[in-house]
């Protein structure tokens, strides 16, 4: 029995690669709207309750109303807005995150997408608090840099355009300089802190992939941990993975550098830990539109559906 997918939000940049991972797919049967059903209420309302599972591809407000619409007790949402990333009765949809949670989100209804800047950050920083290596309260400060399909639409217009100011004259541009950005609370939430960390995240001209990145001072933590006890953390926290690796602190030592694009078109995440004596980098590698985004979505569709997680994914 095909499972039936309802893409609200199909025509977005998320959308588009979530569409791209399911078709063709013998065990999924995607309802589609055409363009103009798409602005009907009652076809969109259709749509969104005839679905097995729908997989929310909108601004945060449709994705609350779209939500509202739904009074069919058997369609289970995932939603890759920010809408509902901390809200109360959703299960947070980072699988490896914690020992449970592909259990949980393989028995929820609503399941919210990581934002991709979150799934970077937490990946690294949730195994290190865990252990205890980092305290709940500790002063955290990531930063990274995207490539610029990470804005939809609208970035990737300003960087497309030929007319475009930032077409002619933008390499790297960080962002978010007043220290507000819609990752922060998910990331603050899920991490375990108490405080939010300071975030300064940058975006820059290549299509897809990310370097997400975690200094630490380790001459300031409880202890002084060495590498080899933060790498043992991540190592351990992703032993036996599929879609997580952490690289040895051998390969990582080789590398003189670290391209944001080295996963672009994947759906995988690499974690490399960086550093010596007191002093520590740690870095996550993956595709904002893979792991970050399109290619989460689908892992998470996989764990609904009671099928192998990486089905579809590369």
């Amino acid at each position: 029995m095909t499972a039936k997918i309802f893409i609200d939000g199909a025509a977005g940049t998320t959308g588009l690669e979530i569409r791209e991972r399911l078709s063709g797919r013998a065990d999924i049967s995607l309802i589609t709207l055409s363009d103009a059903e798409r602005k009907d209420a009652r076809a969109r309302r259709q749509a969104l309750n005839a679905a097995d599972v729908v997989i929310l591809c909108l601004p945060d407000d449709a994705a609350r109303e779209a939500v509202s619409l739904i009074d069919n007790p058997n369609t289970r949402v995932i939603d890759a807005s920010t809408a509902h990333r901390v809200g109360e009765g959703w299960t947070y949809g980072f699988a490896e995150l914690e020992a449970d949670c592909a259990a949980k989100i393989a028995g929820a209804k609503r399941v919210s997408n990581p934002g991709c800047w979150a799934t970077g950050f937490l990946a690294l920083a949730r195994p290190l608090v865990r252990a205890g290596l980092v305290p709940i309260d500790f002063p955290l400060t990531v930063h990274g840099v995207s490539g610029y399909s990470g804005g939809g639409k609208s970035m990737i217009e300003e960087f497309e355009k030929a007319d475009s100011p930032v077409y002619v004259e933008t390499v790297q541009r960080g962002y978010a300089l007043g220290l507000g950005h819609k990752h922060i609370p998910e990331m603050t939430r899920h991490a375990g802190l108490s405080h939010a960390p300071l975030f300064s995240p940058s975006v820059a001209r290549f299509y897809r992939g990310m370097l997400v990145e975690l200094p630490l001072q380790l001459w300031a933590l409880d202890g002084e941990p060495k590498l080899a006890d933060l790498h043992g953390a991540l190592s351990h926290a992703y032993e036996g993975k599929a879609l997580v690796e952490v690289a040895s602190l051998e390969e990582a030592a080789a590398l003189k550098g670290l391209d944001a694009e080295i996963l672009a078109g994947s759906n995988r995440m690499k974690l490399f830990v960086f550093g010596k004596d007191d002093q520590a980098r740690l870095v996550a590698a993956f595709d904002n539109l893979g792991k970050g985004a399109g290619g989460a979505a689908v892992q998470n569709l996989n764990i609904m559906l009671n099928i192998p997680e990486t089905t579809g994914l590369i």
